[in-house]
């Protein structure tokens, strides 16, 4: 069991994203949103109209997360399953999903982005911990995955990143107890491994744009078991 946090929380959330300044921060997506559909690219975009709106470095980093172009709002529409045939193997991005899962059962901050996934505001920068919520986010991923009457789930994860190897044979040992393969996938080039991919669970916007395929699972996930979860939403 990992010591007791609540991951992703920032006490300055609380002023960041309350209802005076997602006024703000929602005119500045509707910028950002514009000047992506005229050819600016997202960092120089962000930048531009976040100092415009005074915004924070967290602020900016929701927006940089939440609004995407038109073109790709389509993409990632057109290429989302909904539906998969039993016994199908599907590929997860390990830490990805997790670290979302684990912010969900802290009640901290996430978004509800522009192309319906669900994301947060927490960076991995080669570290990472186990946490009291870990077991609890890895069966709910279970309970998700058992319902899709899948063969298999694949995780990938980065090897570089620290406990890697912990949280591989914590989900394993979780995992157990389900009706379907689990194998774990420790790898220095998870993004590119994943591009190639159909069936893909993960929620970062270049691999989505990139893969065969994928499914829109923590957000189903978050509906189902923490129905009217507060998000941050444009």
């Amino acid at each position: 069991m990992g010591k007791i946090v609540r991951r992703g929380y920032v006490p300055d959330d609380k002023r960041d994203f309350s209802e005076k300044a997602m006024t703000s921060i929602r005119a500045a997506a509707d910028d950002i949103y514009y000047l992506l559909n005229h050819g600016y690219n997202m960092k120089s975009a962000s930048v531009f109209v976040g100092n415009h709106y005074m915004l924070s470095e967290r602020q900016r980093l929701a927006l940089v997360r939440m609004v995407s172009p038109e073109e790709q709002l389509v993409l990632r529409t057109q290429k989302c399953k909904t539906v998969l045939e039993d016994g199908e193997v599907v590929f997860i991005d390990g830490f990805n999903t997790i670290i979302t899962l684990e912010i969900a059962l802290s009640g901290t901050t996430l978004l509800k982005c522009m192309d319906g996934t669900v994301r947060d505001l927490a960076g991995l920068r080669g570290t990472y911990s186990l946490i009291d919520k870990t077991p609890g986010a890895i069966h709910l991923a279970g309970k998700a995955l058992s319902g899709m009457n899948i063969s298999k789930a694949v995780f990938y994860m980065d090897a570089p990143v620290s406990n890697t190897g912990r949280l591989a044979a914590c989900i394993h040992h979780e995992l157990s107890g389900y009706g379907f393969e689990v194998e774990t996938e420790v790898i220095n080039n998870v993004d590119s491994v994943l591009s190639g991919l159909g069936n893909v669970i993960t929620g970062d916007a270049i691999i989505l744009d990139k893969c065969i395929s994928w499914i829109n699972f923590v957000r189903g996930i978050i509906d189902t078991e923490f129905p009217g979860y507060t998000y941050v939403t444009l």
